[in-house]
C-alpha cells in the first residue's frame, strides 16, 4: 500500500470530469496507490476542490495558500474555517519561494507566519514549499512554533542540513518524482540519508512526472515510480518503503488516519 502524500487532483487536465477523475484514482489504486492529499493553493479554489473529492474518501485534503499565489489573497477568518471541514487534514501548502518570486518576499512571509499560527492554533501539520528561502522558512517554523503542530518540507530539494533543522522541529521530508532526474545528484544524497521514521512519497502530481513519464502530465499512479527509485537507491524493498512511508503518513496527519478507520 502506498500514499501519495501531496497531490493536486484538482488541476490534472486529464480529469476535466466526474468519470476521468474516477478513472485516474482507479488507475493509482491498481498501482498499489491507496490513499491521497489533496493539496489546496488557493483559498477560492478550496469549496472546488473539496465539492469535486467528495465522492472520493481515500482523497484527504488541505487548507492553504500557496507562496506564489500570495496576491490571490489570504482571509485568516476563511481559512480557520476550512480548516474545520472533517476532510481537512493539513494546513496549506505555504511557504516562501524566492527562486520564482523573490519580488514577493514580504507579502510571502506574512502569509507563511499567518498560516503558521493558524496551524498550531487548529493543530493540524504544515504542508511547506520552500525554494531557495531556507534560513527564512526555517525562522518562520521556529518563530511560529511550529513543532507544536509539526509537518512536512514537501518536495523536497534543499540540504541535508535544512532536512537536519526541520526534522528536529517535527517534521516530515518528502521526496517527489525530482529525485528520477538525470541533474539531481546532490537530492540523491539526501535522501539516502532521511530516517525512515521521517519519509514520504508524493507526485506533486500534475506536475514534476518522474522517470519513465517525462515529458507527460504526472499522475497519483506514479507515486509507485518515486517509490521504486527511492526503494532502490536506499537498497530496501519497495514492500518496506512502501510500509512505512504509509506508516509516517498516517502517524503525521492524525485526522487522515482516524477518517481512513472510519472508512
Amino acid at each position: 500500500m502506498l500514499v501519495d502524500s501531496h497531490c493536486h487532483l484538482d488541476r490534472l487536465k486529464a480529469a476535466p470530469d466526474q468519470d476521468s477523475l474516477a478513472q485516474i484514482i482507479a488507475g493509482a489504486k491498481m498501482r498499489g496507490v491507496d490513499w491521497f492529499l489533496c493539496v489546496n493553493v488557493r483559498q477560492q479554489d478550496f469549496i472546488s476542490m473539496r465539492d469535486r473529492m467528495a465522492a472520493y474518501p481515500q482523497v484527504f485534503l488541505s487548507a492553504g495558500v500557496h507562496p506564489l499565489d500570495v496576491a490571490a489573497g489570504l482571509s485568516i477568518a476563511q481559512l480557520q474555517q476550512h480548516a474545520q471541514d472533517p476532510r481537512v487534514v493539513a494546513i496549506g501548502e505555504t511557504g516562501l519561494d524566492y527562486f520564482y518570486a523573490p519580488e514577493s518576499k514580504a507579502a510571502q512571509l506574512q502569509c507563511f507566519e499567518q498560516q503558521v499560527a493558524v496551524a498550531t492554533e487548529v493543530g493540524k501539520p504544515l504542508i511547506i514549499h520552500t525554494r531557495d528561502a531556507q534560513d527564512d522558512t526555517l525562522a518562520v517554523l521556529r518563530n511560529g512554533h511550529a513543532e507544536k503542530c509539526g509537518g512536512v518540507l514537501h518536495c523536497f530539494t534543499e540540504s541535508l542540513e535544512m532536512a537536519q533543522a526541520a526534522m528536529a522541529l517535527g517534521f516530515y521530508i518528502s521526496v517527489s518524482g525530482i529525485v528520477t532526474f538525470r541533474n539531481a545528484d546532490a537530492l540523491r544524497s539526501v535522501i539516502k540519508q532521511i530516517p525512515k521514521e521521517r519519509l514520504l512519497v508524493e507526485t506533486d502530481s500534475p506536475y514534476l512526472a518522474p522517470v519513465p513519464h517525462r515529458g507527460k502530465e504526472n499522475q497519483p499512479a506514479y507515486v509507485r515510480d518515486v517509490a521504486q527509485f527511492v526503494a532502490d537507491l536506499r537498497g530496501e524493498p519497495l514492500s518496506e518503503l512502501a510500509a512505512y512511508t504509509t506508516d509516517n503518513f498516517f502517524r503525521l496527519f492524525r485526522d487522515a488516519a482516524l477518517l481512513a478507520e472510519r472508512n
